[in-house]
């Protein structure tokens, strides 16, 4: 081979593999697509939630957060004592955060000791029922999470109300 074909072959090799990199450079510059829980839909879900709570004659907070944790809504129903807002925010951090209702997680540390430390992932974890993830069109969007009724399953039972006024949504 040839001084010039060397080199010849050698800038070919190096187009090719630029016009790879580049191709794949292109391709992660695009901006990844998300589904965003709007305002509407989490305010509709905390409003379902307080009122189950209220008929049953709890005294709750409810909040809504993004996929993020971050929270979207919080509302404190009439009598609710001042820690509710904590709870419910945390719950629906956890939920959202683990992608699993709160319930299920805290049975799930309860049955394997090992994950006790999950409890310690950071100070805005908090595992009692209360908390679910809300799915729409197959992605987590966020979560809800409903704190101070007395019982854990009297808090999944309000927090179920919220999901289920988002059913018409596309799921």
């Amino acid at each position: 081979m040839t001084q010039q074909s060397k080199q010849s072959t050698f800038f070919i090799a190096v187009a090719l593999a630029g016009n790879l990199g580049w191709n794949s450079l292109a391709t992660a510059d695009e901006l990844p697509r998300e589904a965003v829980l709007p305002l509407a839909l989490a305010n509709k879900a905390a409003s379902a939630a307080l009122e189950k709570c209220k008929q049953d004659g709890h005294r709750v907070s409810v909040a809504v957060v993004d996929r993020a944790g971050l929270l979207r809504i919080l509302m404190r129903g009439d009598g609710a004592g001042p820690h509710t807002t904590d709870s419910s925010t945390k719950k629906a951090y956890t939920a959202a955060s683990l992608r699993r209702p709160t319930s299920e997680l805290a049975e799930m540390i309860a049955k394997v000791p090992a994950l006790q430390a999950l409890r310690d992932m950071n100070e805005k974890i908090l595992m009692l029922g209360g908390g679910m993830p809300i799915d729409i069109g197959g992605e987590t969007v966020g979560a809800i999470g409903v704190g101070g009724a007395p019982g854990a399953h009297l808090d999944d039972a309000c927090a179920q109300a919220g999901l289920d006024a988002l059913k018409s949504v596309n799921r």
